[in-house]
């Protein structure tokens, strides 16, 4: 374990990948399916594919883009940069990170630590243009900015921007799209994986939506949509059988089943497949009464993307605060994610997390932040179908229900993005799409949604496609807008990452007493603003408590009626001083005493250790 997580500086050669083939008119996807495995190639102007000069954040990056500034960076900043691999993804990419700290000053693993993630999911490319928007600005403003410079001295912060690279590349090199890993995946369950994709029909690049009048009596029998009467363009979603519209998304049959697009390119959910409260996938509940998840994969840690997460935090468990984010809802989304957070979190650390939700909405202002059960669920009063109250709602395998009831940090789920509802304009309380459509016509030049359009289906006969540019628009905002979402929500993880703990020596006092005898008293504090441990990691022991040791020369401490050194206290067999958890804030102190059966001065080494809040050691001399 030790050796596969191990840090090495990354500079190899890979292979050529299907985005690198500049010979190539198509992309293909590895993995066996009983669909077509190759689309045809197409490039977006939101996108940039090869490094610039400079990185700005006006576009968006192609991952071999962002690995190119990662390795720049690394190369640059020697005492500030490690980059290394921790995994190779489903495809066989590399899954690449970067651990940001001065060398100098410090093992990475010797001080208190955060991690942020983004690219989990395929499509959410916003995430990862954070992670990197953060990356540059800890860099640019080392040794210029005083808060960041400490914070790099002082403390760790861990980033990987790209934590699925085989679903990006695809999201970004063709017009297809799907949730995590590229993975073939049986999601209509029929007994094939992946037949049914979607078909960018009209050759423009993109899948935008199909609408189709119902005429016949068994469409009119499905039909479940109207047109929005604040905006004809705009479809409005009713009960089967109310409607007169059908909508598909851009595709065809390709099963014969009746339905469109609905087993696409991979299906599993990175985001589902964490070991905290796990289900099984759809289907794999027997006694269909219990719960189950789309796309949790076959068990817990099942897809190396998550895996690869896990197992490296666990490995690091000096980490106190973690943002894996995402796109779509603009929304500080943390635990729990199966029930309220009022009954199953610890009070001390449900108000740590509320002073975060907090932190993340002067930040961002985003309109909610909470947990993912109730505040997620019920973020709209009502149900737009329906018209019945929301209730809460689980989600089983949950990143942040992971990060806090297995791992005891501080986790969010952040979600970046508002498919353009900037802001309320019917002043209905709502920020749905006629706000986004609004925003669009006002401020992004009709750019984000495509005006229906006649066209020939080949199986549902006349049509119209349109709709929102589903990439560009919907899922991620213009790249117009790009910096202004990322580093907003960048200066959120970076004030989450200000208020890590850290244990500091303040005194290290040596005083003589009869006999030959020393006492050695050790003062610290802990000055971060988080605790050494959340109530949730003593429990279930992520932690370890505060220790305080004295390191002396063994062959002094030999045991015997010579010994030249004795520790007297404590009286424990491994002279170990065990001293709780540091709140923040709060100093403590601890006592040793020390018997020198020898003529002169020892040195000595006091070691402070704390898993969350760092490791301090501070030579001393005992004797005369």
């Amino acid at each position: 374990m030790a050796g596969a997580y191990a840090q090495r500086s990354y500079y190899e050669t890979e292979k050529k990948w299907p985005e690198q083939d500049t010979t190539s008119k198509f992309y293909s996807v590895r993995g066996e399916r009983h669909g077509i495995s190759f689309f045809k190639k197409h490039q977006f102007k939101d996108v940039e594919y090869q490094p610039g000069k400079t990185l700005a954040f006006n576009t968006y990056h192609s991952p071999d883009v962002m690995y190119y500034w990662c390795k720049k960076w690394a190369e640059q900043h020697p005492n500030l940069v490690d980059l290394y691999e921790v995994a190779k993804s489903y495809e066989g990419r590399p899954i690449l990170q970067l651990t940001l700290t001065n060398k100098k000053t410090g093992k990475h693993t010797d001080k208190p630590a955060a991690y942020f993630e983004g690219g989990r999911h395929s499509g959410e490319v916003t995430s990862s243009e954070s992670v990197l928007w953060l990356t540059k600005y800890l860099l640019d403003n080392y040794g210029k900015d005083p808060a960041i410079t400490k914070l790099l001295d002082t403390k760790t912060v861990y980033l990987r921007p790209q934590n699925n690279p085989d679903g990006s590349n695809m999201y970004l090199f063709t017009a297809q799209r799907n949730r995590s890993s590229i993975r073939p995946h049986d999601d209509d369950r029929d007994g094939l994986f992946d037949e049914d994709p979607e078909e960018d029909l009209d050759g423009d690049g993109v899948i935008y939506q199909i609408r189709k009048k119902a005429t016949t009596k068994a469409d009119l029998e499905k039909a479940n949509y109207v047109l929005d009467p604040r905006d004809s363009r705009l479809m409005k979603r009713v009960q089967e059988g109310k409607g007169q519209w059908l909508i598909y998304t851009e595709g065809i049959d390709n099963d014969g089943d009746g339905k469109y697009n609905e087993d696409g390119i991979g299906g599993l959910d990175i985001h589902r497949n964490y070991p905290e409260n796990w289900r099984p996938d759809q289907g794999g509940d027997f006694t269909g009464r219990g719960y189950t998840q789309n796309g949790a994969g076959a068990y817990p840690l099942s897809e190396i993307e998550t895996r690869s997460t896990v197992l490296w935090l666990l490995g690091h468990p000096n980490i106190s605060v973690v943002n894996s984010m995402d796109t779509r809802v603009p929304m500080h989304l943390r635990p729990p994610s199966t029930s309220k957070d009022t009954e199953s979190m610890f009070p001390e650390d449900l108000k740590i997390y509320r002073h975060m939700d907090s932190l993340g909405l002067a930040n961002t202002g985003y309109p909610w932040a909470g947990d993912v059960y109730n505040t997620y669920a019920t973020r709209s009063k009502t149900n737009r179908l329906t018209g019945d109250p929301t209730k809460p709602e689980p989600l089983f395998g949950h990143g942040p229900d992971f990060g806090y009831f297995y791992y005891g940090s501080i986790w969010y789920g952040d979600e970046l993005w508002n498919g353009g509802a900037m802001k309320d304009y019917d002043g209905d309380g709502q920020y749905d799409e006629y706000d986004g459509i609004r925003w669009d016509d006002e401020a992004n030049g009709k750019r984000g949604f495509k005006p229906w359009t006649k066209f020939t289906h080949p199986q549902l006969g006349e049509v119209e496609l349109g709709g929102f540019h589903p990439k560009f628009f919907a899922q991620n905002g213009p790249a117009s807008v790009l910096e202004m979402w990322i580093s907003r929500q960048a200066k959120f993880n970076l004030g989450m990452a200000f208020e890590l703990p850290q244990i500091e020596l303040t005194n290290v006092n040596v005083k003589p007493l009869a006999n030959n005898e020393y006492e050695i008293k050790v003062s610290w504090k802990n000055t971060g603003k988080l605790p050494v441990a959340l109530e949730q990691a003593k429990r279930i022991k992520i932690v370890q408590e505060d220790r305080v040791t004295l390191d002396i020369d063994k062959a002094l401490l030999k045991e015997s009626p010579e010994a030249k050194v004795v520790i007297t206290e404590p009286a424990l067999f491994d002279k170990t001083i065990y001293a709780g958890y540091t709140t923040a804030g709060e100093q403590k102190e601890a006592t040793f005493k020390v018997k020198v059966n020898q003529s002169g001065s020892i040195k000595a080494k006091v070691k402070l250790l704390s898993t969350r809040g760092g490791y301090v050691e501070k030579e001393i001399v005992v004797g005369k």
